[in-house]
């Protein structure tokens, strides 16, 4: 299973099947089970960075991704990508 890099820009499809592209700003390995941070194509290269909606994925084995189902876990993931942000903000 390859790790996903930042800047990389896939495309997922949507709940009404519409094909959006989303580049990839952050990934995390949480207890084992890869996570990434992703924002809207279009966004980035529109918006400022305050603008641009991130939301996060889950990469299963078959390297597919999925949406975070708990909120327990999507707090997890956040807190963790909330760290990277700001040590990168620091560094």
């Amino acid at each position: 299973m390859e790790k996903h890099e930042v800047g990389e820009i896939f495309t997922i499809t949507d709940d009404n099947d519409e094909e959006l592209e989303v580049e990839v700003l952050a990934s995390i390995n949480l207890e084992g089970t890869e996570y990434v941070a992703v924002g809207f194509v279009e966004d980035i290269r529109e918006e400022t960075e305050e603008d641009i909606d991130v939301f996060f994925l889950k990469v299963d084995e078959d390297d597919d991704f999925s949406a975070i189902e708990s909120d327990e876990e999507f707090e997890k993931v956040s807190a963790a990508f909330d760290e990277i942000m700001d040590e990168e903000e620091e560094a």
